[in-house]
Protein backbone atom coordinates (compact mmCIF):
# COMPACT_ATOMS: atom_id res chain seq x y z
CA UNK A 1 0.00 0.00 0.00
CA UNK A 2 1.21 3.70 -0.80
CA UNK A 3 2.26 6.13 1.99
CA UNK A 4 0.07 8.34 0.88
CA UNK A 5 -3.54 5.61 0.81
CA UNK A 6 -2.12 4.91 4.33
CA UNK A 7 -2.13 8.48 5.37
CA UNK A 8 -5.88 8.71 4.31
CA UNK A 9 -6.47 5.32 5.88
CA UNK A 10 -5.03 7.24 9.22
CA UNK A 11 -6.92 10.43 8.34
CA UNK A 12 -10.31 7.93 8.20
CA UNK A 13 -9.55 6.46 11.17
CA UNK A 14 -9.26 9.76 13.08
CA UNK A 15 -12.15 10.68 11.52
CA UNK A 16 -14.87 8.06 13.00
CA UNK A 17 -12.98 9.09 16.53
CA UNK A 18 -14.51 12.14 16.13
CA UNK A 19 -17.96 10.45 14.89
CA UNK A 20 -17.90 9.09 18.05
CA UNK A 21 -16.91 12.02 20.26
CA UNK A 22 -20.05 13.63 18.54
CA UNK A 23 -22.17 10.38 20.02
CA UNK A 24 -21.88 11.66 23.35
CA UNK A 25 -23.03 15.56 22.61
CA UNK A 26 -26.63 16.52 23.86
CA UNK A 27 -28.40 19.72 23.56
CA UNK A 28 -26.16 22.93 22.81
CA UNK A 29 -26.66 26.12 23.73
CA UNK A 30 -24.71 29.44 22.85
CA UNK A 31 -23.90 32.16 25.24
CA UNK A 32 -22.45 31.99 28.71
CA UNK A 33 -23.70 32.03 31.94
CA UNK A 34 -22.58 34.23 35.15
CA UNK A 35 -22.93 34.04 38.71
CA UNK A 36 -23.11 37.68 40.01
CA UNK A 37 -23.55 39.23 43.59
CA UNK A 38 -24.96 42.44 43.52
CA UNK A 39 -25.92 45.52 45.73
CA UNK A 40 -29.47 46.14 46.32
CA UNK A 41 -29.65 50.17 47.36
CA UNK A 42 -31.30 49.40 50.16
CA UNK A 43 -30.55 52.04 53.35
CA UNK A 44 -29.34 50.55 55.59
CA UNK A 45 -28.64 46.96 54.23
CA UNK A 46 -25.88 44.51 54.46
CA UNK A 47 -24.78 45.13 51.02
CA UNK A 48 -24.08 48.80 51.67
CA UNK A 49 -21.84 47.99 54.92
CA UNK A 50 -18.26 48.01 54.85
CA UNK A 51 -16.81 45.83 53.39
CA UNK A 52 -20.21 45.10 51.51
CA UNK A 53 -21.87 41.65 52.06
CA UNK A 54 -23.86 41.38 48.58
CA UNK A 55 -26.62 39.88 47.55
CA UNK A 56 -26.92 36.06 45.50
CA UNK A 57 -25.48 34.03 44.03
CA UNK A 58 -27.94 35.52 41.21
CA UNK A 59 -26.84 33.55 37.80
CA UNK A 60 -27.87 35.63 33.99
CA UNK A 61 -27.18 33.79 31.02
CA UNK A 62 -26.16 36.12 28.07
CA UNK A 63 -26.34 35.37 24.24
CA UNK A 64 -25.98 37.55 21.28
CA UNK A 65 -29.32 38.24 19.75
CA UNK A 66 -29.78 39.94 16.12
CA UNK A 67 -26.36 41.57 17.00
CA UNK A 68 -27.50 42.88 20.26
CA UNK A 69 -26.67 41.24 23.76
CA UNK A 70 -29.33 39.59 25.90
CA UNK A 71 -29.02 38.53 29.29
CA UNK A 72 -32.01 36.63 31.45
CA UNK A 73 -31.60 35.98 34.94
CA UNK A 74 -31.77 32.34 35.94
CA UNK A 75 -32.94 30.01 38.68
CA UNK A 76 -29.62 27.70 40.06
CA UNK A 77 -30.99 25.12 38.94
CA UNK A 78 -31.40 26.05 35.20
CA UNK A 79 -28.19 27.40 35.21
CA UNK A 80 -27.06 24.03 35.85
CA UNK A 81 -28.24 22.81 32.57
CA UNK A 82 -27.13 26.11 30.43
CA UNK A 83 -23.59 25.43 31.55
CA UNK A 84 -23.64 21.97 30.63
CA UNK A 85 -25.68 22.68 27.26
CA UNK A 86 -22.91 25.26 26.45
CA UNK A 87 -20.11 22.99 27.50
CA UNK A 88 -21.65 20.65 25.06
CA UNK A 89 -21.77 23.20 22.31
CA UNK A 90 -17.81 24.33 23.42
CA UNK A 91 -16.99 19.71 22.66
CA UNK A 92 -18.88 20.22 19.73
CA UNK A 93 -16.98 23.11 17.97
CA UNK A 94 -14.12 21.53 18.68
CA UNK A 95 -14.83 18.53 17.34
CA UNK A 96 -15.40 20.28 14.25
CA UNK A 97 -12.36 21.81 14.05
CA UNK A 98 -10.71 18.94 14.43
CA UNK A 99 -12.76 17.21 11.50
CA UNK A 100 -12.32 20.23 9.40
CA UNK A 101 -8.06 19.87 9.87
CA UNK A 102 -8.57 16.37 9.00
CA UNK A 103 -10.07 17.65 5.77
CA UNK A 104 -7.14 19.76 5.10
CA UNK A 105 -4.86 17.15 5.83
CA UNK A 106 -6.38 15.06 3.36
CA UNK A 107 -6.09 17.70 0.69
CA UNK A 108 -2.86 18.36 1.02
CA UNK A 109 -2.08 14.43 0.86
CA UNK A 110 -4.04 13.95 -2.51
CA UNK A 111 -2.70 17.32 -3.90
CA UNK A 112 0.77 16.13 -3.61
CA UNK A 113 0.33 13.07 -4.56
CA UNK A 114 2.68 12.44 -7.89
CA UNK A 115 0.35 12.32 -11.10
CA UNK A 116 0.52 9.09 -13.42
Amino acid sequence: MPADDQGLLDLLTRVAACKEDLQDIGLVLRGSVVERYMPCGKKGCRCQADPAALHGPYYQWTRKVGGKTQTIRLRPEEAKLYVEWIASRRHLEAVIARWEALGLEAAELIRLKPRP
